[in-house]
């Protein structure tokens, strides 16, 4: 299958990326302000990884004032220099439109499944009409039923499982029944996945991916086996969580215990030192991004193995969107957008196993792998934090181009 038009689009589609490591086109007055001791005082202060990242813009701006000096006296005219940074900012923003669906350069009889149909010509809204017929009802209905089958299938072998000793013997028949299950579920979404250098496959230790949708999970579990990491669940999910446990080693931790986390990363050096355990799989991200980007890996699964096999994952959105933009939808709500689209299209990507360098850190090492599944994927590789998606920025990263431009200020 040749790359998708999507993957071609995303390459050459340039984004400014908030890196203070930029110098090729800077001016000598540039590079002695970026040379200045205040300046990487100012960095190793800011020593979390999220601040990092989401304050770099700011350092990049105030890296790019043309005081004349490095040492100025305040003038109320610098404040039009920072509103000017702000309206760049607002008019290139390159964080908060990777939180809503992606925009499709033409019209494809589907839009989006939770918008309104777009009017384009009589020909078209026939077509339109036509399709939504045939999506919602003959495609949903007889998709609601395959998924019930897999779900229903999965609960109950996965229980059969759970009564035999543990073997290869247990391990294979879990890997065969699970399989089946995932593909069964697949179906439900009119899957059609490709998937590229499957000799590169995770085996055991740690899998890291891009994030899109929960359903990135099936996806990659029809290929291969994976043990899950995240909290305890009630209700349906919660007996699905249960049911997995009872056929293999999963990493299911309370809500009390996800705010320690030294015992998570205890728990999960654990699994992965058990050559007999499956792979964990893991969505550094935190979150679901549009399929247009990768953004900040968080550090922690990056500090507990020094051996990572890197997963880059590309949805064709011509066929269906399959982006959850959660803060508009619940989960129920997302699947039903898939399931009444015309196909889940997407290209999975696994990549070689890559290895800490020496004197590397968990900080640097994540950047790297992220880089390379955004290059595989023909994503744009953002240095932003995914959190921003809910959160409001951290008053520390507002500190830091205050105390850069005040360090610029003469002093009496």
């Amino acid at each position: 299958m040749k790359p998708l038009p999507a993957k071609k689009e995303a390459c050459k589609h340039k984004v400014p990326v908030p890196s203070p490591g930029e110098q090729d086109n800077d001016t000598e007055e540039e590079n002695e302000i970026k040379q200045d001791n205040t300046l990487s005082d100012a960095k190793q202060d800011n020593e979390d990884q999220a601040d990092k990242s989401s304050s770099s813009p700011s350092v990049k701006g105030l890296e790019q004032l043309d005081f004349g000096m490095s040492k100025k006296e305040f003038e109320l005219s610098d404040v039009m220099t920072f509103a000017k940074f702000g309206m760049e900012a607002i008019i290139d923003d390159t964080v908060t439109k990777r939180f809503s669906a992606e925009e499709l350069p033409s019209w494809n009889l589907l839009t989006r499944t939770q918008k309104d149909h777009q009017f384009m010509s009589i020909r078209l809204t026939a077509l339109w009409c036509v399709g939504c017929f045939v999506r919602y009802a003959i495609l949903l209905p007889f998709r609601i039923t395959i998924a019930f089958i897999g779900v229903m299938w999965l609960i109950i072998s996965t229980a059969f499982i759970g009564y035999l000793r543990e073997s290869s013997f247990k391990r294979k028949l879990n890997e065969f029944f699970s399989l089946m299950s995932f593909r069964i579920l697949c179906r439900a979404f009119s899957g059609v996945i490709t998937f590229h250098n499957r000799e590169n496959m995770a085996k055991n230790g740690i899998c890291v991916a891009n994030h899109t949708s929960p359903v990135d999970v099936i996806i990659l579990s029809c290929d291969n086996c994976y043990a899950m990491i995240g909290q305890s669940h009630g209700g349906f999910l919660g007996v699905i969580q249960r049911s997995l446990a009872r056929a293999t080693a999963h990493i299911w931790f309370e809500r009390s215990e996800a705010k320690d986390r030294g015992l998570v990363a205890r728990r999960l050096k654990s699994h992965i030192e058990d050559k007999n355990k499956l792979p964990v799989l893991i969505f550094p991200e935190g979150t679901c991004i549009n399929n247009t980007s990768v953004m900040m890996f968080k550090k922690g699964s990056f500090e507990v193995s020094s051996v990572i096999y890197p997963v880059a994952i590309k949805y064709d959105p011509r066929f269906g969107d399959a982006f959850w933009n959660s803060s508009k939808h619940n989960w129920t709500q997302h699947l039903l957008q898939i399931m009444s689209s015309w196909a889940l299209v997407c290209d999975v990507w696994y990549l070689p196993p890559m290895t800490k360098l020496e004197n590397e850190d968990a900080v640097a090492f994540a950047n790297r792998v992220k880089s390379e599944i955004a290059k595989k994927g023909g994503l744009v590789d953002l240095d932003w934090d995914g959190g921003l998606k809910r959160e409001n920025v951290k008053e520390s990263m507002k500190e830091v181009p205050q105390e850069l431009y005040s360090k610029m200020l003469k002093v009496d």
